[in-house]
């Protein structure tokens, strides 16, 4: 059962998906999958390391504080709900770019991230979708649709889209890990891309749907602790690896590379945040919270109007002069 106030608008929704230009399409019965190569194993760290995201160590921070820590180099801005919320989902419209990528093991990612359990533990259950550009899991440089679940913190559960079982894919049109085009240019035309994310009131499993409806397919509700009952807190925004290859901050870019206050057709934006309550109906998100580890690399402003409801802008350069 889909959230009420989600309007269905049936309309192609695989446009986006570089794979079907071609005409290529899956047979009756059967679901997209995009083939892990030899390769794709050997940019990983190790077989054990493959599609999995590493785990981020804990920081000294607020209760309320939201899973965004620079353990292992990751560093993030994001808006957050507060953490004693009942929650039962969440949907954005996320802006697509291809920001540039420093070094292989490196990535920069949009996304939504839903959660519950100990930050500073090893419970933590966390659902994510976005898109990301990732060339050590994908061997290039485009964004790329991504689903990614775990349940002890990242440490051996989940994994990224189809690269363990966990996530089961419904859809035969809609390619997990698929690039995504067209994309945003710098003052030019802009393009987005919609996720919802819920649980299921009778079955408990959590669903993710794509732009105006089109279900993809479901995280099982045996998968998670925690995430079995609800969700605590929601997340929205960017996140990036920064190794310090060369002894300086990475290059790599978050969003379109520039920073929030630049405004549309310049810097990446989420809007519409929404979340889902009690009663199964998305509202609108209000009193959000913002963070950033580090404002000269990367910054997030929130806002609110009529037709986005509420948003914002994010992301930045990584190095420069006053992120050295």
């Amino acid at each position: 059962m889909m959230p009420k106030g989600m309007n269905v608008i049936k309309r192609d929704e695989t446009a986006w998906q570089m794979w079907h230009r071609n005409g290529t399409r899956c047979p009756r019965g059967t679901v997209p999958i995009r083939r892990s190569t030899v390769h794709d194993v050997l940019r990983a760290k190790s077989l054990f390391d493959f599609g999995k995201k590493q785990r981020r160590s804990s920081l000294t921070r607020r209760r309320d504080a939201p899973d965004v820590v620079s353990g292992n180099g990751h560093e993030h801005a994001i808006a957050y709900t507060g953490s004693s919320e009942e929650v039962y989902g969440a949907k954005a419209t996320i802006n697509v770019w291809e920001p540039s990528i420093q070094v292989v093991n490196e990535f920069s990612l949009s996304q939504i991230w839903i959660l519950s359990g100990s930050f500073d533990g090893s419970d933590l259950n966390s659902i994510e979708a976005g898109w990301q550009v990732s060339p050590e899991l994908y061997g290039d440089s485009r964004p790329r649709l991504f689903t990614y679940w775990t349940s002890d913190s990242y440490q051996a559960t989940g994994c990224y889209n189809l690269l363990c079982s966990g996530f089961v894919q419904t859809n035969s049109r809609i390619a997990i890990g698929a690039a995504i085009s067209p994309i945003s240019s710098y003052d030019a035309n802009q393009y987005d891309i919609t996720i919802l994310i819920w649980k299921d009131p009778k079955v408990g499993n959590w669903w993710m749907s794509f732009g105006d409806g089109t279900l993809v397919g479901y995280w099982p509700e045996e998968l998670f602790t925690h995430l079995a009952t609800h969700a605590t807190m929601v997340e929205w925004g960017g996140e990036v690896v920064n190794t310090r290859a060369n002894g300086q901050h990475t290059s790599t870019q978050m969003g379109s590379g520039h920073f929030a206050e630049d405004g549309f057709g310049k810097a990446s934006y989420f809007r519409n945040l929404e979340v889902v309550d009690t009663d199964n109906s998305l509202t609108s998100v209000h009193n959000i919270l913002t963070l950033a580890e580090n404002t000269n690399c990367y910054d997030i402003k929130s806002s609110y109007s009529n037709e986005w409801g509420t948003y914002f802008y994010y992301g930045g350069p990584g190095n420069n002069p006053q992120c050295p």
